[in-house]
């Protein structure tokens, strides 16, 4: 039997930025609560993801636009210095160190296990201790919930020489402190395209192989094309309708890796990455224990309960659920479900009937919002137009070239974007919304809250933009729509 002290209302499996924010939630609905993590607490965003692969971004993608303003261009023309993007690169992550997130746990009344967590009964979980030996074991008990915010890894194929080769995953690409003289990214997706456009502007010679017939294949289709553009014009070897059949790497560690096309073509580089989608972490936190198979993606309601489990005590939050594999999605349905476990906890009634209340997790499937921090930068939300109409809806599909906004000329020359507004007929409101263009990251707040607002068209109307910004092209959009 389980000594009190552990004992919890609410355990989460994984300390990352999904976990943290579900835990926070149950903690400020009174429930006591433990985190279990075998890493870094702050998980795969803060140290391998998300925030190192925006600093490596950063100064490429600032260069580029400043080379496009006049007055500026002939200051921005040299190399970037890698060892200082590096460097801050490593600040941003705390050097892979998790000081800070314990110390937040901690003034959250948070408490923290580090080892290895898996299921061994319902609401009974084991901790192996961080070296992974079964006599550091320790056992814990819900009361109420346990939450699986493990999250996902990158998934690599089944090639002959894989592993042997130790090629780059997204984390190798991330935290590297040394830019390849030649490197080749597999794959066509988000990952593939902000790293080959990283490693192309910090000095690497980019050959990129694509197996589909273009980049972003799940963004509007414009997208892909203009980064596709800028990629090329910036050097980069982009092949697509090709793939990897086989991969060596020579002489050791250091040795370079060759590739091996569909065509019988052999390639040579420095490092491989390989950015070819994820598999969920679910392969060993215990799932077979309560009836359900290990390395699968967690079927979930709205309110993040995984389905199938009786009495309803098991959650799962963020890539695991494979709802939207995006940090601020993922911390979204850990508050969704950190405040439904807190309700059921206290037997106060669910907003069933409210499918914008705080119970359920609606934005997953009508107003996703995504950034891609390429050249140029991508900014979408919610449907895009091949989507809606097969999804039945009656649409009005408006494009706007955002090169012709006052602001796109004063933000620099040669402003190349687009924009795209997919409008529901029948209800009168957006439900797709895709800018392309330099800066245009900053524009997307506002159509999240027009989508996920349901804000009737004519309504928009009225919401006046700033005159000379960029987000003009929001009245050009809308004086397109109405003829």
């Amino acid at each position: 039997m389980s000594d009190a002290k552990d004992e919890y209302d609410v355990i989460v499996l994984g300390a990352g930025p999904v976990g943290e924010n579900l835990a926070d939630r149950t903690r400020a609905a009174g429930l006591s609560t433990v985190i279990v993590e075998s890493e870094l607490v702050g998980g795969e965003c803060s140290y391998w993801a998300c925030v190192p692969s925006k600093a490596l971004l950063r100064p490429v993608l600032a260069r580029a636009e400043a080379r496009r303003v006049p007055g500026l261009r002939a200051s921005v023309g040299g190399a970037l210095d890698a060892a200082e993007v590096f460097a801050h690169r490593d600040a941003l992550v705390s050097h892979w160190k998790d000081d800070g997130q314990i110390a937040w746990l901690e003034s959250a009344g948070i408490d923290f296990v580090r080892g290895h967590g898996r299921l061994v009964e319902p609401r009974r979980v084991a901790v192996a201790g961080p070296n992974g030996s079964d006599g550091d074991e320790r056992f814990l008990t819900a009361r109420h919930a346990v939450a699986i915010c493990t999250g996902s890894r990158a998934r690599l194929p089944d090639l002959p020489g894989l592993i042997e080769a130790r090629p780059w995953t997204s984390r190798e690409a991330t935290s590297s402190s040394t830019v390849p003289g030649r490197l080749i990214v597999v794959g066509g997706g988000v990952v593939a395209a902000e790293m080959a456009t990283a490693y192309n502007g910090l000095g690497s010679r980019v050959t990129m192989l694509v197996r589909g017939s273009g980049l972003l294949d799940r963004i509007e289709p414009f997208a892909g094309e203009l980064v596709a553009e800028t990629l090329t014009e910036a050097g980069v070897d982009l092949r697509t309708g090709t793939s990897v059949t086989a991969i060596a790497r020579r002489d050791g560690d250091k040795g370079t890796v060759t590739v091996t096309l569909d065509s019988g073509e052999e390639l040579e580089a420095d490092e491989v990455l390989f950015a070819t989608g994820r598999a969920p972490r679910t392969d060993d936190v215990g799932l077979e224990t309560v009836g359900l198979k290990p390395g699968r993606w967690l079927n979930v309601d709205d309110t993040c309960r995984v389905e199938g489990v009786p009495d309803g005590w098991l959650y799962a939050a963020g890539d695991v659920n494979h709802r939207a594999l995006l940090t601020h999605q993922g911390k979204y349905q850990a508050r969704i479900a950190g405040a439904a476990i807190g309700a059921r906890a206290r037997g106060v009634p669910l907003l069933d009937t409210d499918r914008w209340g705080a119970h359920a997790a609606t934005a997953d499937k009508v107003a996703v919002p995504q950034v891609i921090f390429t050249d140029p930068e991508v900014a979408a939300v919610g449907l895009t137009a091949d989507q809606a109409k097969a999804a039945g809806r009656s649409v009005r599909v408006v494009d706007y070239d955002i090169g012709r906004v006052s602001g796109a000329a004063l933000y620099g020359d040669g402003y190349r974007g687009r924009a795209r507004m997919v409008v529901d007929l029948d209800r009168g409101h957006l439900i797709g919304v895709t800018f392309v263009g330099p800066g245009v990251g900053e524009l997307l707040h506002s159509a999240t809250v027009a989508v996920a607002g349901e804000v009737p068209v004519e309504r928009l109307w009225h919401a006046v933009p700033s005159f000379p910004t960029v987000s003009e092209v929001w009245l050009r959009l809308l004086e397109e729509y109405r003829g």
